[in-house]
């Protein structure tokens, strides 16, 4: 799903954006470590805007209604609609926004960000205005802030993104040239995470034994350096170690359940080069390398049976 297809009319407007998966560095990222993400385009956002005359009519699966009296679960993305419509200086009135994603919630795959990043399009080509990127970061912002209390920037940045990008708080994002196709499953472990409480745990945690957790963020840190000289000189099994080795450390911080830790030891189990959550944890998704194309479609089929709730298999093709 290309981020950039958008059509206009004059009474209808469309966005579009895909989802994004971290490849290492959650949690760690938070305080200041960097992370590494990458642009998922299997499961993505589609946002149709239409002039209808009434009240701002919110349309999605979990709500359909005016804007103003949207579920709580939905503040966030009510919130980012309503102060874009005040940026474009658009009255929020007379518009029904459609919103049909494919990107399950609460999975660590980015689906606030996605949402919203797909409706500030939307709105925008609707007012016929371009939208710079700042303008989507500091917009999307509104929604992630509210499903996340503190985030990183993280999911926003990569999926305006093409490639697997690098990032670091208050740092500018790089580019990674991946050297080699790399074929990656995102599975599903069919329970909801719950980001903003597995980050502040982890807050918690640091406040409480600031020294022991401090080192853990910062192998984690030291893993995702290492982990980026891989997907640089086209070293995937030692890519798979460094992943094998980020879960150890997300093990212990607390945030990896039982569900999650089951999945990812049968992936290992079934040759994949490395495994482990991606997002928040406690819930959510995992991530394994597979050995090449055959091997991925064969674990995929494996894991679909051993419980996984939805399985992507996924190529990360090399840019580099």
């Amino acid at each position: 799903m290309s981020a950039e297809k958008v059509s206009t009319s004059a009474k209808t407007a469309i966005g579009i954006a895909h989802s994004k998966f971290i490849l290492i560095g959650e949690h760690a990222v938070v305080h200041g470590q960097p992370a590494i993400a990458i642009p998922f385009p299997l499961i993505g956002v589609e946002t149709m805007i239409e002039y209808v005359p009434g009240p701002a009519i919110l349309d999605s699966s979990f709500y359909y209604g005016p804007i103003h009296m949207t579920p709580k679960s939905l503040r966030g993305i009510a919130d980012c609609i309503t102060d874009t419509l005040e940026y474009l200086e658009i009255p929020c009135e007379n518009l029904v926004i459609r919103i049909n994603s494919s990107v399950p919630p609460g999975k660590g795959l980015g689906s606030s960000a996605s949402v919203a990043v797909s409706v500030i399009r939307s709105l925008f080509n609707y007012a016929e205005r371009e939208c710079t990127h700042e303008e989507l970061l500091k917009l999307a912002d509104i929604a992630e802030t509210y499903a996340h209390g503190s985030p990183s920037g993280i999911d926003t940045l990569t999926i305006t993104a093409n490639t697997p990008i690098w990032f670091e708080k208050n740092h500018p994002i790089e580019r990674i040239a991946v050297k080699e196709d790399l074929y990656f499953l995102v599975a599903d472990s069919g329970q909801d995470a719950d980001t903003k409480s597995s980050v502040q745990s982890v807050t918690d945690l640091l406040k409480k034994a600031p020294r022991t957790i401090q080192r853990k963020l910062d192998r984690i840190g030291q893993l995702t350096h290492e982990a980026k000289d891989a997907l640089e000189k086209a070293s995937k099994h030692f890519l798979g170690s460094m992943l094998n080795e980020a879960q150890k450390e997300l093990e212990y911080l607390g945030v990896s359940d039982a569900v999650l830790n089951r999945l990812i030891r049968f992936a290992r189990q079934e040759g994949a080069l490395g495994a482990k959550l991606t997002g928040g944890g406690n819930g959510g998704c995992i991530i394994a390398l597979a050995q090449n194309e055959v091997h991925c479609k064969q674990l995929a089929d494996k894991l679909k049976q051993f419980g996984a709730h939805s399985v992507w298999p996924f190529v990360l093709k090399k840019n580099g």
